[in-house]
């Protein structure tokens, strides 16, 4: 049996060897002439799982490791009887660490403390609950903003985009990307919605490129701090030149984010073909310990990845993301 993986995932290697033909390599390079005799896939998000790639081929299982599914054609997988399993939660912490280290950078250099910030998080799921709680803790004021969540649960606890907008010192996105829908997401940070952004002084996004509309934000009047851009690895080099922070979509890449993901693909393809895996590690919980905002500043430096993705304009985006040296969560 055949098994293509993307040799970019790291504690992986040497694992399905036991029970199958495992060939590893870069995202690129996967086609649909690869995996035609496939019977399963280990991808990345850089892997555009389709009709084109998967037509005529053997695939009946797609795993990915990551928490996202929009690389994925969900319809075609359904259709055909692809088995999809991703994995959800994986690098929350990771990308609450990269969210909040961000922000108590931009605190110290505006001279601001947390006790006169208002933090607005626009998507309450996995990384944004997480983005929240810390921050709370730290003595922030917390806006949540989640319309899906606050129609299946109730408005308490929920505010709307225009409370947001008008009392947000920071915004900061942790939504899915969809284009369809009473609740799309694309494009959502957009001019209308920055020229309504009247006190916000601080936007981040660390969930998908298309949310925002980068040719606006680059005009907007406040800081900015962008881990997830549109059109990657080719991204904006005007809107990277005046980031605050501006990092290669690896907001969620610290070595216990990467173990939880690799356990769940793996944990996957076990439970689809019904093998017994032995994983070279034993895969780290979520934990949600009360860190302080120093200690989460003092455990990453954002900056310092955002030197190295300015050093070229942003022409190393794929090497420093495929070469990133993975870093502790708090």
């Amino acid at each position: 049996m055949k098994i293509v993986i993307d040799k970019h995932i790291p504690f992986i290697n040497g694992v399905v060897e036991p029970v199958a033909n495992v060939v590893y390599a870069a995202a690129s390079d996967i086609d649909a002439a690869m995996v035609k005799d496939a019977r399963a896939l280990v991808v990345r998000t850089r892997t555009r799982c389709d009709a084109s790639l998967l037509h005529g081929s053997r695939v009946e299982m797609i795993c990915t490791a990551a928490i996202g599914l929009d690389h994925i054609d969900m319809d075609y997988c359904r259709d055909n009887h692809i088995d999809v399993a991703n994995a959800p939660g994986c690098n929350a912490p990771a990308v609450a660490q990269w969210t909040l280290a961000t922000i108590a950078r931009w605190l110290a250099k505006s001279h601001r403390t947390t006790a006169d910030t208002t933090l607005g998080v626009v998507g309450v799921g996995h990384v944004g609950s997480i983005v929240a709680r810390w921050a709370e803790r730290a003595g922030m004021t917390v806006l949540r903003n989640d319309p899906p969540r606050a129609a299946r649960e109730g408005e308490t606890g929920f505010s709307s985009i225009d409370r947001l907008l008008s009392h947000c010192d920071i915004i900061t996105f942790h939504t899915p990307l969809t284009r369809h829908g009473a609740h799309a997401t694309f494009h959502l940070c957009d001019e209308r919605f920055l020229a309504r952004a009247s006190r916000c002084r601080l936007i981040l996004n660390a969930a998908r490129g298309g949310i925002i509309d980068e040719h606006a934000l680059a005009a907007w009047h406040g800081d900015v701090a962008i881990d997830c851009w549109e059109n990657e690895p080719l991204i904006n080099s005007d809107l990277l030149r005046r980031c605050f922070v501006g990092t290669p979509h690896i907001a969620g890449y610290s070595l216990e984010g990467k173990q939880r993901a690799t356990a769940a693909a793996i944990g996957a393809l076990a439970r689809h073909f019904g093998w017994s895996l032995t994983l070279p590690f034993t895969p780290p919980g979520n934990d949600d310990e009360a860190f302080t905002l120093e200690h989460i500043a003092k455990s990453y430096d954002p900056l310092a990845d955002t030197a190295l993705l300015r050093r070229d304009n942003g022409s190393g985006f794929e090497t420093l993301r495929n070469h990133y040296e993975l870093r502790h969560e708090p």
